[in-house]
């Protein structure tokens, strides 16, 4: 299960910086995550500077 980013997400674009397998991409309105590319190393949850992204 991968991290999932939520609503709080403000765009800013810090977890697509840090995610070491390219994760993330700029959706509609917000960052999401690839289930398929993630791989669960928290790094995107633990730069997020206002805690949108979530644990699986």
């Amino acid at each position: 299960m991968a991290y999932k980013i939520e609503e709080g997400c403000i765009s800013c674009g810090t977890c697509a910086g840090t995610c070491p397998v390219e994760a993330i991409s700029e959706g509609d309105g917000k960052y999401e995550i690839n289930p398929d590319v993630c791989v669960e190393c928290g790094a995107c949850a633990g730069n997020c500077p206002v805690g949108a992204i979530v644990a699986p």
